[in-house]
Protein backbone atom coordinates (compact mmCIF):
# COMPACT_ATOMS: atom_id res chain seq x y z
CA UNK A 1 0.00 0.00 0.00
CA UNK A 2 1.70 3.35 -1.22
CA UNK A 3 0.34 6.21 1.22
CA UNK A 4 1.66 9.74 0.45
CA UNK A 5 1.61 12.93 2.58
CA UNK A 6 1.16 16.20 0.47
CA UNK A 7 1.46 19.67 1.08
CA UNK A 8 3.28 22.88 -0.45
CA UNK A 9 6.20 24.61 0.47
CA UNK A 10 6.76 28.30 -0.64
CA UNK A 11 10.35 29.30 -2.27
CA UNK A 12 10.43 33.13 -2.33
CA UNK A 13 6.96 32.96 -3.00
CA UNK A 14 7.01 30.16 -5.82
CA UNK A 15 5.20 26.70 -4.73
CA UNK A 16 7.04 23.86 -4.19
CA UNK A 17 4.84 20.73 -3.99
CA UNK A 18 6.15 18.37 -2.21
CA UNK A 19 5.28 14.13 -1.92
CA UNK A 20 6.53 12.10 1.37
CA UNK A 21 6.40 8.52 2.06
CA UNK A 22 5.78 8.77 5.90
CA UNK A 23 7.31 5.76 6.72
CA UNK A 24 10.87 5.70 5.01
CA UNK A 25 10.72 9.60 4.48
CA UNK A 26 11.23 9.09 0.97
CA UNK A 27 10.77 12.36 -0.71
CA UNK A 28 9.48 11.16 -4.15
CA UNK A 29 8.16 14.90 -5.54
CA UNK A 30 9.50 18.06 -5.52
CA UNK A 31 8.02 20.22 -8.48
CA UNK A 32 8.49 23.95 -7.88
CA UNK A 33 5.24 25.31 -9.63
CA UNK A 34 4.13 26.36 -11.88
CA UNK A 35 1.57 26.73 -9.30
CA UNK A 36 -0.42 24.77 -6.83
CA UNK A 37 -3.80 24.71 -9.01
CA UNK A 38 -5.93 21.01 -9.19
CA UNK A 39 -4.54 20.63 -12.71
CA UNK A 40 -0.93 20.93 -11.50
CA UNK A 41 -0.89 18.76 -8.59
CA UNK A 42 -2.66 15.86 -10.57
CA UNK A 43 0.37 15.90 -13.08
CA UNK A 44 2.27 15.65 -9.68
CA UNK A 45 0.08 12.48 -8.90
CA UNK A 46 -0.33 11.11 -12.18
CA UNK A 47 2.65 9.10 -12.29
CA UNK A 48 1.64 7.12 -8.94
CA UNK A 49 -0.53 4.19 -10.14
CA UNK A 50 -0.13 2.40 -6.67
CA UNK A 51 -1.16 5.10 -4.77
CA UNK A 52 -4.19 4.66 -2.38
CA UNK A 53 -3.92 7.07 0.17
CA UNK A 54 -3.11 10.41 0.64
CA UNK A 55 -2.70 12.72 4.02
CA UNK A 56 -2.99 16.40 3.03
CA UNK A 57 -4.36 20.02 4.32
CA UNK A 58 -7.55 21.62 3.18
CA UNK A 59 -5.69 23.06 0.03
CA UNK A 60 -8.62 23.09 -2.71
CA UNK A 61 -5.87 22.75 -5.29
CA UNK A 62 -5.06 19.43 -3.71
CA UNK A 63 -8.29 18.28 -3.49
CA UNK A 64 -9.06 19.00 -6.78
CA UNK A 65 -5.77 17.53 -8.18
CA UNK A 66 -6.70 14.11 -6.20
CA UNK A 67 -10.49 14.50 -7.63
CA UNK A 68 -8.72 14.21 -11.06
CA UNK A 69 -6.79 11.62 -10.53
CA UNK A 70 -9.96 9.49 -9.54
CA UNK A 71 -11.82 10.55 -12.70
CA UNK A 72 -9.10 9.79 -14.44
CA UNK A 73 -9.07 6.19 -12.92
CA UNK A 74 -12.55 5.93 -13.24
CA UNK A 75 -12.42 6.33 -17.17
CA UNK A 76 -9.66 2.67 -16.76
CA UNK A 77 -11.32 -0.30 -18.26
CA UNK A 78 -8.40 -3.07 -19.35
CA UNK A 79 -8.14 -5.87 -17.00
CA UNK A 80 -4.14 -5.03 -17.71
CA UNK A 81 -4.99 -1.80 -15.68
CA UNK A 82 -7.43 -2.72 -12.95
CA UNK A 83 -5.20 -2.81 -10.25
CA UNK A 84 -5.07 1.15 -10.70
CA UNK A 85 -8.60 2.31 -11.41
CA UNK A 86 -9.18 2.04 -7.28
CA UNK A 87 -9.71 5.58 -6.29
CA UNK A 88 -7.75 7.31 -4.13
CA UNK A 89 -8.96 7.39 -0.78
CA UNK A 90 -8.00 10.95 0.90
CA UNK A 91 -7.33 12.05 4.90
CA UNK A 92 -7.39 15.52 6.53
CA UNK A 93 -4.54 16.31 8.03
CA UNK A 94 -4.43 16.22 11.77
CA UNK A 95 -1.06 18.13 12.61
CA UNK A 96 -2.89 21.78 10.92
CA UNK A 97 -6.25 21.08 12.95
CA UNK A 98 -4.22 20.75 15.91
CA UNK A 99 -1.80 23.73 14.84
CA UNK A 100 -4.88 25.62 14.23
CA UNK A 101 -6.21 24.70 17.99
CA UNK A 102 -3.35 25.54 19.57
CA UNK A 103 -3.22 29.11 18.04
CA UNK A 104 -6.72 29.97 19.61
CA UNK A 105 -5.44 28.80 23.20
CA UNK A 106 -2.42 30.52 22.81
CA UNK A 107 -4.46 33.73 22.38
CA UNK A 108 -6.61 33.38 24.94
CA UNK A 109 -3.92 32.28 27.96
CA UNK A 110 -1.73 36.08 26.61
CA UNK A 111 -5.10 37.36 27.12
CA UNK A 112 -5.65 35.48 30.58
CA UNK A 113 -1.86 37.04 31.47
CA UNK A 114 -2.49 40.74 30.13
CA UNK A 115 -5.85 41.11 32.39
CA UNK A 116 -4.20 39.32 35.48
CA UNK A 117 -1.06 41.41 34.96
CA UNK A 118 -3.48 44.65 34.66
CA UNK A 119 -5.58 43.43 37.79
CA UNK A 120 -1.95 43.16 39.70
CA UNK A 121 -0.94 46.74 38.66
CA UNK A 122 -4.97 47.93 40.04
CA UNK A 123 -3.99 46.42 43.46
CA UNK A 124 -0.71 47.98 44.18
CA UNK A 125 -2.55 51.49 42.88
CA UNK A 126 -5.12 50.70 46.01
CA UNK A 127 -1.94 49.62 48.34
CA UNK A 128 0.03 53.18 47.36
CA UNK A 129 -3.17 55.41 47.83
CA UNK A 130 -3.18 53.57 51.08
CA UNK A 131 0.65 54.44 51.93
CA UNK A 132 -0.24 57.89 50.98
CA UNK A 133 -3.02 58.10 53.32
CA UNK A 134 -5.52 58.80 50.32
CA UNK A 135 -9.01 57.36 50.00
CA UNK A 136 -8.33 54.43 48.43
CA UNK A 137 -12.51 53.63 48.07
CA UNK A 138 -11.99 54.22 43.79
CA UNK A 139 -8.79 52.80 43.35
CA UNK A 140 -9.94 49.31 45.39
CA UNK A 141 -13.52 49.19 43.23
CA UNK A 142 -11.63 49.20 40.29
CA UNK A 143 -9.15 46.68 41.47
CA UNK A 144 -12.36 44.69 42.28
CA UNK A 145 -13.19 45.00 38.80
CA UNK A 146 -10.15 43.95 37.11
CA UNK A 147 -9.89 40.94 39.04
CA UNK A 148 -13.60 39.83 38.22
CA UNK A 149 -12.49 40.08 34.59
CA UNK A 150 -8.86 38.58 34.76
CA UNK A 151 -11.13 35.38 36.85
CA UNK A 152 -13.22 35.49 33.69
CA UNK A 153 -10.50 35.09 31.03
CA UNK A 154 -8.71 32.95 32.53
CA UNK A 155 -11.89 30.77 33.16
CA UNK A 156 -12.17 30.67 29.58
CA UNK A 157 -8.89 30.06 28.89
CA UNK A 158 -8.91 26.80 31.22
CA UNK A 159 -12.12 26.07 29.17
CA UNK A 160 -10.40 26.62 25.62
CA UNK A 161 -7.77 24.64 26.41
CA UNK A 162 -10.03 21.75 27.90
CA UNK A 163 -11.82 21.72 24.76
CA UNK A 164 -8.76 21.16 22.69
CA UNK A 165 -7.65 18.07 24.97
CA UNK A 166 -11.17 16.50 24.32
CA UNK A 167 -10.67 17.32 20.41
CA UNK A 168 -6.98 15.63 20.41
CA UNK A 169 -8.62 12.73 22.89
CA UNK A 170 -11.11 12.39 19.64
CA UNK A 171 -8.93 12.40 16.83
CA UNK A 172 -6.20 9.78 18.76
CA UNK A 173 -5.86 5.86 17.72
CA UNK A 174 -7.06 4.87 21.39
CA UNK A 175 -9.61 5.89 23.25
CA UNK A 176 -9.34 6.85 26.87
CA UNK A 177 -10.55 3.42 27.82
CA UNK A 178 -8.25 1.53 25.87
CA UNK A 179 -10.53 0.24 23.07
CA UNK A 180 -9.17 1.59 19.30
CA UNK A 181 -10.72 4.48 18.56
CA UNK A 182 -13.05 4.58 16.08
CA UNK A 183 -15.20 7.13 13.86
CA UNK A 184 -18.66 7.03 15.73
CA UNK A 185 -16.81 7.85 19.22
CA UNK A 186 -14.75 10.46 17.21
CA UNK A 187 -17.82 12.20 16.02
CA UNK A 188 -20.11 12.09 19.35
CA UNK A 189 -16.71 13.86 21.19
CA UNK A 190 -16.26 16.23 18.39
CA UNK A 191 -19.60 17.14 18.46
CA UNK A 192 -20.12 17.43 21.65
CA UNK A 193 -16.98 19.88 21.88
CA UNK A 194 -17.91 21.28 19.34
CA UNK A 195 -21.26 22.87 20.60
CA UNK A 196 -19.18 24.62 23.05
CA UNK A 197 -16.75 26.98 21.02
CA UNK A 198 -19.15 29.75 20.02
CA UNK A 199 -16.70 32.10 19.57
CA UNK A 200 -15.83 33.41 15.81
CA UNK A 201 -11.78 32.77 16.32
CA UNK A 202 -12.90 28.58 16.47
CA UNK A 203 -14.44 29.34 12.78
CA UNK A 204 -11.56 26.98 10.79
CA UNK A 205 -11.16 24.73 14.23
CA UNK A 206 -14.88 23.80 13.39
CA UNK A 207 -14.78 23.89 9.68
CA UNK A 208 -12.04 21.07 9.35
CA UNK A 209 -13.64 19.34 12.70
CA UNK A 210 -17.03 18.81 10.20
CA UNK A 211 -14.99 17.84 7.64
CA UNK A 212 -15.77 13.89 6.98
CA UNK A 213 -11.68 13.56 5.62
CA UNK A 214 -10.80 14.12 9.32
CA UNK A 215 -11.47 10.61 10.66
CA UNK A 216 -10.87 8.73 7.45
CA UNK A 217 -7.40 7.29 9.80
CA UNK A 218 -10.01 5.85 11.82
CA UNK A 219 -11.80 3.91 9.30
CA UNK A 220 -8.83 3.09 7.50
CA UNK A 221 -7.33 1.36 10.54
CA UNK A 222 -10.62 -0.19 12.05
CA UNK A 223 -10.47 -1.96 8.15
CA UNK A 224 -7.10 -2.63 8.18
CA UNK A 225 -7.58 -4.56 11.77
CA UNK A 226 -10.50 -6.37 10.74
CA UNK A 227 -8.61 -7.88 7.43
CA UNK A 228 -6.04 -8.71 9.58
CA UNK A 229 -7.78 -10.80 12.59
CA UNK A 230 -11.13 -11.85 11.51
CA UNK A 231 -11.74 -13.08 14.94
CA UNK A 232 -13.67 -10.26 16.90
CA UNK A 233 -12.62 -11.30 20.46
CA UNK A 234 -9.14 -12.01 19.39
CA UNK A 235 -8.68 -8.97 17.82
CA UNK A 236 -10.58 -7.49 20.69
CA UNK A 237 -8.16 -9.28 23.11
CA UNK A 238 -4.88 -8.44 21.19
CA UNK A 239 -5.73 -4.56 21.12
CA UNK A 240 -6.63 -4.39 24.53
CA UNK A 241 -3.20 -5.87 25.60
CA UNK A 242 -1.06 -3.64 23.33
CA UNK A 243 -2.65 -1.00 24.88
CA UNK A 244 -2.28 -1.63 28.84
CA UNK A 245 1.24 -2.92 27.33
CA UNK A 246 1.99 0.94 26.50
CA UNK A 247 0.06 2.09 30.02
CA UNK A 248 2.43 0.11 32.20
CA UNK A 249 5.64 1.52 30.18
CA UNK A 250 4.28 5.50 30.45
CA UNK A 251 2.39 5.07 34.29
CA UNK A 252 4.20 5.09 37.73
CA UNK A 253 2.72 3.80 40.88
CA UNK A 254 -1.23 2.56 41.08
CA UNK A 255 -1.87 3.33 37.51
CA UNK A 256 0.94 1.04 36.81
CA UNK A 257 0.40 -1.22 38.90
CA UNK A 258 -3.19 -2.01 38.00
CA UNK A 259 -1.99 -2.14 33.56
CA UNK A 260 0.40 -4.79 34.64
CA UNK A 261 -2.30 -6.65 36.10
CA UNK A 262 -4.17 -5.75 32.97
CA UNK A 263 -1.55 -6.87 30.90
CA UNK A 264 -1.32 -10.44 32.43
CA UNK A 265 -5.04 -10.80 32.31
CA UNK A 266 -5.30 -9.82 28.44
CA UNK A 267 -2.04 -12.04 27.66
CA UNK A 268 -3.42 -14.99 29.27
CA UNK A 269 -6.81 -14.09 27.33
CA UNK A 270 -4.85 -14.05 24.07
CA UNK A 271 -3.48 -17.21 25.21
CA UNK A 272 -6.77 -19.33 25.26
CA UNK A 273 -8.43 -17.89 22.32
CA UNK A 274 -5.19 -18.64 19.73
CA UNK A 275 -1.98 -20.66 19.92
CA UNK A 276 -0.82 -17.76 16.95
CA UNK A 277 -1.81 -14.79 19.46
CA UNK A 278 1.90 -13.42 18.79
CA UNK A 279 1.47 -13.26 15.28
CA UNK A 280 -1.65 -11.26 15.57
CA UNK A 281 -0.06 -9.47 18.40
CA UNK A 282 2.72 -7.81 15.69
CA UNK A 283 0.28 -7.19 13.23
CA UNK A 284 -2.15 -4.86 15.39
CA UNK A 285 1.25 -3.41 16.54
CA UNK A 286 2.21 -3.01 12.84
CA UNK A 287 -0.90 -1.27 11.94
CA UNK A 288 -1.16 0.76 14.93
CA UNK A 289 2.54 2.33 13.59
CA UNK A 290 1.61 2.92 10.00
CA UNK A 291 -1.72 4.62 10.77
CA UNK A 292 -1.20 7.91 9.14
CA UNK A 293 -2.96 11.08 10.37
CA UNK A 294 -0.91 14.22 9.72
CA UNK A 295 1.36 15.26 7.02
CA UNK A 296 3.54 16.49 9.23
CA UNK A 297 5.98 14.25 7.28
CA UNK A 298 6.03 17.21 4.75
CA UNK A 299 6.53 19.85 6.90
CA UNK A 300 10.07 18.12 8.34
CA UNK A 301 10.86 18.97 4.41
CA UNK A 302 10.95 22.42 5.21
CA UNK A 303 14.73 21.99 7.24
CA UNK A 304 15.74 20.53 4.12
CA UNK A 305 14.86 23.15 1.53
CA UNK A 306 15.51 26.38 3.57
CA UNK A 307 19.11 25.60 3.22
CA UNK A 308 19.45 25.94 -0.22
CA UNK A 309 16.56 28.31 -0.16
CA UNK A 310 19.02 30.67 1.59
CA UNK A 311 21.85 29.81 -0.35
CA UNK A 312 20.74 30.60 -3.91
CA UNK A 313 18.31 32.40 -5.75
CA UNK A 314 16.39 30.98 -7.15
CA UNK A 315 16.82 27.52 -6.52
CA UNK A 316 15.90 25.28 -9.76
CA UNK A 317 14.57 22.07 -10.38
CA UNK A 318 17.57 20.65 -11.31
CA UNK A 319 18.89 22.01 -7.98
CA UNK A 320 15.46 20.81 -6.08
CA UNK A 321 16.15 17.30 -8.11
CA UNK A 322 20.05 16.65 -6.73
CA UNK A 323 18.84 17.73 -3.25
CA UNK A 324 16.02 14.64 -3.67
CA UNK A 325 18.80 12.15 -4.87
CA UNK A 326 20.66 13.23 -1.48
CA UNK A 327 18.30 13.39 1.15
CA UNK A 328 17.31 9.56 -0.33
CA UNK A 329 21.03 8.28 -0.24
CA UNK A 330 21.94 9.88 3.66
CA UNK A 331 21.26 7.28 6.42
CA UNK A 332 19.49 9.29 9.54
CA UNK A 333 21.58 9.68 12.46
CA UNK A 334 18.40 8.76 15.18
CA UNK A 335 15.15 7.93 15.94
CA UNK A 336 13.40 4.92 14.61
CA UNK A 337 14.78 4.94 10.96
CA UNK A 338 18.69 5.40 12.61
CA UNK A 339 21.14 3.83 10.28
CA UNK A 340 19.15 3.56 7.14
CA UNK A 341 18.35 5.81 4.15
CA UNK A 342 15.64 5.93 2.75
CA UNK A 343 16.21 4.15 -0.02
CA UNK A 344 16.80 0.99 2.08
CA UNK A 345 14.42 1.68 4.33
CA UNK A 346 11.41 1.85 0.95
CA UNK A 347 13.45 -1.65 0.30
CA UNK A 348 14.87 -0.76 -3.31
CA UNK A 349 18.27 -2.82 -3.70
CA UNK A 350 20.84 -0.32 -5.65
CA UNK A 351 24.54 -0.93 -6.61
CA UNK A 352 25.27 1.30 -4.07
CA UNK A 353 23.61 4.09 -1.69
CA UNK A 354 26.83 6.52 -2.06
CA UNK A 355 24.99 9.30 -3.13
CA UNK A 356 28.21 10.58 -5.56
CA UNK A 357 29.06 7.14 -6.55
CA UNK A 358 25.22 6.92 -7.97
CA UNK A 359 25.49 10.39 -9.58
CA UNK A 360 28.39 9.69 -11.44
CA UNK A 361 27.04 6.48 -12.84
CA UNK A 362 26.09 6.34 -16.75
CA UNK A 363 21.97 5.81 -16.71
CA UNK A 364 22.69 2.49 -19.18
CA UNK A 365 25.02 0.86 -16.56
CA UNK A 366 22.97 1.94 -13.45
CA UNK A 367 19.95 0.45 -15.54
CA UNK A 368 21.85 -2.78 -16.44
CA UNK A 369 22.59 -3.30 -12.74
CA UNK A 370 19.52 -3.19 -11.89
CA UNK A 371 18.63 -5.91 -14.09
CA UNK A 372 21.00 -8.21 -12.96
CA UNK A 373 20.00 -7.81 -9.73
CA UNK A 374 16.61 -8.56 -10.24
CA UNK A 375 17.39 -11.65 -12.26
CA UNK A 376 19.83 -12.71 -9.86
CA UNK A 377 16.73 -12.56 -7.02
Amino acid sequence: MLILCLDEIFFHHDPVLVAVEPHSMAWVAGQRGPDRTGDTWYDVLKPWPNLERVVSDAGTGLARGVKLLNEARATTSTDLEQHMSEPVQCGLDIFHTEREMQRVVSRRWAGAAKRLETASKADEQVAQAKRHGIDARAAAGRARQAWHQAERVFDQAVAAETAMNRIKAAVALWRPDGHLNDRAWAQQQIAETISELGAEEWGKVRRLLQDSRTLNHLDWMQEQMVQAIPDPLLREAVIRLRYWRGEMSRSHGARQMHATHLVVESQLLCQRLSPDWLQADARVGYIVSHTVRASSAVEGMNSVLRMPQARHRPVRQQMLDLKRGFWHCRPFTQGKRRGACPYQLLGLSLPTHDWWELLQMEPEALRQKLSTQELAA
